[in-house]
């Protein structure tokens, strides 16, 4: 921009360095060229705000194919974390009178995976190096509380399931804040696996999930497990 103005004051100066009157040839030369500085100095501000439009455009786009990549990463790791938690719970269960209440949730589980293992395809989403651990560690966790009883299984279920559906609640927030018509598909995904969630969490109160051996201690712990869980699918 300097460069024009002193381009353009340059021109307008030099026509009075001449001793001799200037040429008509020149005189018009030089008005040409102070004209075309002018047009291109006044075309500026419509350039630079072509091209602030074309970087604001860019980096909206950036960021939500990252909120979506992150967010598809996260819940394909919930997805197969509560499925495997609902495997270890029928392992040892699964021939009681609690069996098929945890079968009916665990089949719930298996669509949600399915879903988000085509989600991740379809996106090109990046999943997380976690799921080897991620499998052995939910059937251990389902298994493990499954083996305190009915009780102890379903108080993990209630557990896990709060920590699922806050977590829903909170992609769904921004998603709509991102643009709620783009990701139109994905938030009635999240919609109905939220809820299944919940209903998952609220069959698990019905089922004497309070009543478990320490119950306020195991639910505080296995909470702070999933949410340790989230932060790292998030980032490895």
């Amino acid at each position: 921009m300097k460069h024009v103005v002193n381009h353009v004051c340059l021109s307008v100066t030099l026509l009075p360095i001449y001793q001799d009157p200037p040429s008509p040839v020149m005189k018009h030369l030089h008005e040409t060229e102070v004209v075309s500085s002018f047009h291109t100095i006044m075309s500026l501000p419509l350039i630079c705000r072509v091209s602030v439009r074309g970087i604001s455009t860019q980096a909206k786009s950036a960021r939500t194919r990252a909120l979506v990549d992150r967010i598809i990463r996260i819940d394909h790791a919930g997805e197969l974390g509560a499925d495997r938690i609902y495997a270890g719970q029928h392992a040892v269960l699964g021939n009681t009178a609690t069996g098929p209440v945890i079968k009916k949730m665990w089949d719930e589980e298996k669509e949600h995976l399915e879903t988000f293992e085509k989600l991740i395809v379809q996106h090109r989403a990046r999943p997380t190096v976690m799921l080897p651990i991620w499998d052995v560690a939910a059937f251990a966790l389902g298994a493990g509380t499954a083996m305190l009883g009915k009780e102890g299984a379903m108080a993990c279920t209630v557990a896990v399931e709060t920590v699922i559906g806050e977590h829903y609640n909170s992609q769904l927030r921004d998603l709509i804040e991102d643009d709620p018509e783009q990701h139109k598909e994905l938030i009635q995904i999240i919609k109905k696996f939220r809820d299944d969630e919940l209903h998952h969490h609220d069959t698990g109160l019905a089922h004497d999930a309070e009543k478990a051996p320490f119950y306020d201690a195991m639910s505080a712990v296995i909470k702070i497990g999933c949410k340790g869980a989230i932060w790292l699918s998030e980032r490895v």
